[in-house]
């Protein structure tokens, strides 16, 4: 694949990372651009790929999206692979919780039906 990078490339991989993770995080890009100092027009602009992105600017969209800097460059293949994992990950937690209450709920069903 090195053969074929290019700024349009490297422009593509941040865009459509910056959206996967902004995406993970729940944040708007207006409520990015308010953490970060930068102008919702440039974070639209990136996300359009019109513009690039400096180390400065890395630095503060990383910071502001709880993500390290490798993460705006990842192919899709590896960030997909990642979100499999996390929405695996959370999925587990979910189900772990959701049994945790319906047994919390069944033994104070059971507690009251029995007069006590």
């Amino acid at each position: 694949m090195t053969e074929n990078v290019n700024e349009e490339y490297v422009r593509l991989l941040v865009s459509k990372n910056l959206k996967r993770l902004r995406a993970l995080q729940n944040i708007s890009q207006l409520s990015l651009a308010l953490n970060t100092g930068l102008t919702h027009n440039f974070i639209n602009d990136i996300e359009n790929c019109k513009k690039g992105i400096s180390a400065k600017t890395l630095a503060k969209l990383s910071t502001a999206l709880k993500a390290e800097p490798h993460q705006f460059f990842l192919p899709d293949e590896l960030a997909n692979n990642r979100m499999r994992i996390y929405v695996n990950d959370f999925n587990d937690s979910l189900q772990k919780v959701i049994a945790e209450l319906t047994a919390r709920y069944l033994s104070t069903d059971q507690h009251q039906q029995s007069g006590c």
